[in-house]
């Protein structure tokens, strides 16, 4: 799931008054929110960190106080004249869109299944790759059965079936993370294309409360899972603007979390956090590139049509009264972290899954060519989840010995090709593959802090060379 914010909300701090303080350290920890697996290792089985290191975190108390004052101060506000004023403003600026909002879903969700297809060789996501092409051709029907209300509801049920396939694939608690979305836009084709008014006029609802659910249930991996995020703020230093590393994943994961809860709320706080949200996820592109758009094109439709739904009090939204904020904010917290640690603890156990290296759906180091998908070059190999558990003398030696057969195996692969450069280059890349697989397992099961800040060296040095050579091969066509 997940990219942040920016100066871009200064006007809006002037005209909410108190929340103008909170804005600022929320703006900062929002840019790195492009959906971690997309671009780091992962294993989900693994043992995530206890929910209650983050109740212990002051920077996660820090965002949520921010937060809150945000909220508060809006909702104060929208009861104003300058509420008033702001969400008819609103209004003016997305009425031609919402007068046509559903020709633009339709457009959306055909172009992100073309889009799919041409990527080739996954589920709904550049996260869910699969070797069988005629899943990418099914891609492709569905987006021609979009445009008549008489097929739509086939093209929902593709997309259910689609995720059913993924089953096939990747574990359950993995594809979790694509349920609500791909439920809520099946949702909405199914209630587009009825011919019953009131069905139909629950179509946005259902595409709001998917996108909500999907970015609060993405946003936990932060304080589940925060070492995923590792190798990407190493890579791409300046997410971060500079903040601590400690200081900004869980600052990044309340950000998400509360900007999807807050498009459950009121008029203004619903349509502020649309906005917010599409910006931080257009601002992921350059750094992430054009794939990171097609990744996020469904949730960036859904936003816009939030932003420009004009309804003051939607349907199924959260009751008004200011008191209610803190007290849904915190239900919300718990019902989802109770839901996340409380599944994974009854799939994998409550001490999790040792990571078997070459067993489980894992990302590599980004490719220049490809930097979404997995198996783009010679050499490539699942990671080790880059976990801070302390494992038995066992783990560890099965982890270096499976890291290093698969090493040899393509370091000798490799050296077959009949050309010294492109041998030398596919033999190399296996080889620093090899190192930062070691790097990770001495992350996952080390303890000397002297040894921990080498092996993150050597993570970053190597990744760094890896992308050097895979941008080589590409150009040599290799």
């Amino acid at each position: 799931m997940k990219i942040e914010t920016h100066a871009r909300t200064g006007a809006l701090r002037k005209t909410l008054g108190a929340a103008g303080a909170a804005l600022p350290v929320l703006a900062l920890s929002l840019p790195a929110q492009a959906h971690v697996k997309w671009f780091a290792p992962y294993i989900v089985s693994a043992p995530p960190h206890r929910f209650a290191e983050t109740l212990t975190d002051r920077w996660f108390w820090t965002g949520i106080l921010l937060v809150l004052a945000f909220f508060l101060a809006t909702r104060w506000v929208e009861k104003t004249r300058v509420g008033t004023a702001l969400l008819a403003g609103m209004d003016k600026v997305s009425g031609p869109l919402w007068s046509r909002l559903d020709d633009f879903m339709r457009f959306v969700i055909a172009a992100f299944f073309v889009a799919i297809f041409a990527v080739g060789g996954v589920y709904l996501t550049p996260d869910l790759r699969t070797p069988h092409e005629w899943v990418s051709w099914m891609q492709l029907v569905i987006a021609a059965l979009v445009f008549s209300r008489r097929t739509m509801p086939f093209a929902a049920a593709g997309i259910i079936l689609l995720w059913v396939l993924a089953l096939t694939e990747y574990q359950f608690f993995h594809l979790l993370d694509y349920l609500a979305l791909g439920v809520a836009v099946a949702g909405y084709l199914v209630l587009e294309s009825s011919s019953r008014p009131e069905w139909r006029r629950y179509r946005f609802e259902v595409l709001r409360w998917g996108v909500a659910i999907a970015l609060m249930w993405s946003s936990l991996e932060k304080f589940a899972y925060p070492d995923w995020f590792y190798p990407l703020v190493a890579e791409k230093p300046f997410l971060t603007f500079g903040i601590p590393r400690d200081m900004f994943i869980p600052m990044a994961g309340v950000a998400e979390f509360t900007m999807g809860f807050g498009l459950l709320w009121t008029a203004l706080i619903r349509r502020l956090s649309a906005l917010t949200l599409f910006v931080i996820f257009n601002a992921a592109v350059y750094p992430f590139g054009r794939m990171d758009m097609v990744g996020h094109a469904l949730i960036m439709a859904v936003i816009v049509a939030i932003f420009a739904d004009p309804t003051p009090q939607v349907r199924f939204a959260i009751r008004r009264p200011l008191w209610t904020i803190p007290a849904s904010l915190v239900a919300a917290m718990m019902v989802f972290s109770g839901s996340y640690w409380g599944l994974h603890a009854a799939l994998y156990g409550p001490a999790g899954q040792a990571p078997a290296v070459a067993a489980q759906p894992s990302t590599h180091s980004p490719d220049p060519q490809h930097p979404h998908g997995a198996g783009a070059a010679a050499g490539e190999s699942a990671n080790p989840h880059t976990g801070h558990a302390t494992r038995s003398n066992d783990g560890y030696r099965s982890a270096y010995t499976a890291s290093m057969a698969r090493m040899h195996k393509d370091m000798e692969a490799g050296m077959t090709v009949p050309d010294a450069d492109v041998a030398f280059v596919k033999s190399m890349i296996p080889h620093h593959q090899g190192a930062i697989d070691m790097a990770r397992i001495q992350l996952q099961y080390g303890s000397a802090p002297e040894n921990r800040k080498l092996a993150e060296h050597i993570i970053t040095e190597q990744e760094s060379e890896l992308a050097a050579m895979k941008e080589w091969l590409r150009r040599r066509g290799s």
